[in-house]
């Protein structure tokens, strides 16, 4: 910037020179025949123009000059400033890029590190994956499931709906059935025959139904007979009150006003006719008509509810009815009591059962001891036979085949066997059983069965 200002300013004054001079020699070539004092004074004239107008371009050019170092000076400012600023850009242009090298480098190690432990975590994951897998199959099978479920789970709630249907009105036919004295008799005794069975006891072997007995001078007919080990009997009656409460049952229980009080009244009804039928139940006497039959006559209730409801509106019934030698009954302690009765059966059959076998035992010892005593007979006479062999044995060794032998020579082929004597003696008896029961026996010691196999001769 320093060296163009002199140029500049000599390019200016040089062209101005020029120009001045190219006008006078263009003055003096047109005007050569004039005056010269003319044209001297011309060219004076001419020459103070270029030197007043130099003298106004050189102010110019100076003032111009002045502003151009004032506007090289604000630009080398300038140019300065915008150099450090620059310098200052591509420092921290130098420093961003370094940073964001920097940052680049950071970002891919961390993500790198990120995709490896994602890798690896993964790589753990994939059981839980697996796993979720199955649970998602499953939860979709359950699903199925669950839907076909709840399909069948409707239909079987229809079906229950219909059941239901069906039961209220098997009930209803039942409870008008049931306002029948006979109907209502039958089926007791249904119920009771039912319970025996069912406890594991026969007919006509552990019970009898509707057996005639003579109690009081009176024939009595109850409905069930239920016999006992050592020839006891105990009479069973099946009949109870329930018209009462089958009216009281078609009340609802959470009834208020009028039919809450019509249901108590009934229910007290009810109550009332079981204690009557105790007292005509207690006035047969039914144990006077059985052999060693406890003096008491149980009374069947076949429905736990109509027990439970008499007992309820009457807490008294039952002492009274023990009072009275009758015990109410219900199913599930009858029950229990006729499992007891067939547990005693059972016993005394075990107890037969043993005395037979003890029985059986004595008479087995004893015929044993008697095959002892036939054993100890066979073996002497075994021992007979083995002596009386080895004489006949040697007998005719001795005395039969010297002679036999000088036959050799009419016939050859034929040769006399020598017999052989037996040595074996036959085994005693051994066993503690034997040699006791023998003991007393006149014979001699007593000897085994098992013999061995005599030798035959050949």
């Amino acid at each position: 910037m320093d060296f163009l200002l002199p140029l500049l300013i000599g390019l200016l004054v040089g062209g101005a020179l020029g120009a001045v001079v190219a006008l006078l020699l263009a003055r003096r070539t047109g005007a050569a025949a004039e005056d010269p004092a003319l044209i001297e004074a011309r060219h004076q004239a001419l020459l103070a123009q270029v030197r007043a107008e130099e003298q106004e371009l050189r102010a110019q050019l100076v003032a111009e000059i002045a502003g151009l170092q004032a506007t090289t000076s604000g630009l080398r400012e300038q140019a300065a400033l915008q150099d450090e600023r620059y310098r200052e850009l591509a420092e921290r242009t130098r420093a961003d890029q370094a940073a964001q090298a920097e940052r680049e480098r950071t970002e891919t190690a961390a993500r790198q590190a990120r995709e490896g432990a994602e890798s690896r975590v993964l790589q753990k994951l994939a059981p839980v994956q697996e796993l979720l897998r199955t649970m998602q199959e499953k939860v979709t099978e359950l699903e199925g499931q669950r839907s076909r479920q709840h399909g069948e789970l409707s239909q079987q709630l229809r079906q229950a709906a219909e059941a239901e249907e069906r039961l209220r009105a098997t009930a209803e036919s039942l409870a008008s059935a049931l306002r029948n004295n006979a109907t209502r008799g039958v089926w007791g005794e249904t119920q009771l025959k039912t319970l025996v069975e069912s406890a594991g006891l026969l007919n006509r072997v552990d019970f009898l139904l509707q057996e005639s007995i003579d109690a009081d001078g009176a024939a009595r007919r109850p409905d069930m007979v239920l016999r006992l080990p050592g020839g006891k009997a105990i009479a069973v009656d099946a009949k109870v009150p329930y018209n009462s409460y089958i009216e009281a049952s078609a009340i609802p229980a959470t009834a208020t006003g009028e039919e809450e009080a019509r249901r108590s009244g009934l229910l007290a009804d009810h109550a009332k006719r079981v204690k009557a039928h105790v007292d005509a139940l207690a006035a047969k006497n039914y144990w006077t008509g059985l052999d060693s039959s406890p003096e008491f006559t149980i009374a069947f209730i076949p429905n736990e509810p109509l027990l439970a409801a008499a007992l309820e509106k009457d807490p008294a019934l039952l002492e009274y009815a023990f009072g009275k030698r009758i015990a109410l009954a219900s199913p599930v302690s009858f029950w229990a009591v006729l499992k007891t009765v067939a547990f005693t059966w059972q016993q005394d059959v075990l107890t037969d059962e043993a005395k037979m076998l003890f029985d059986l035992s004595k008479e087995l010892y004893a015929r044993i001891a008697k095959l002892a005593e036939h054993a100890d007979a066979l073996g002497g006479t075994i021992e007979r036979s083995v002596k009386a062999y080895n004489q006949f044995a040697s007998s005719l060794e001795s005395r039969v085949l010297v002679t036999a032998r000088r036959l050799d020579s009419l016939d050859e082929s034929k040769v006399v066997p020598v017999p052989r004597t037996i040595d074996e003696q036959p085994r005693q008896l051994t066993a503690a059983e034997l040699t006791e029961s023998m003991a007393s026996s006149p014979s001699s010691a007593p000897l085994e069965l098992d013999l061995p196999a005599a030798s035959r001769p050949e």
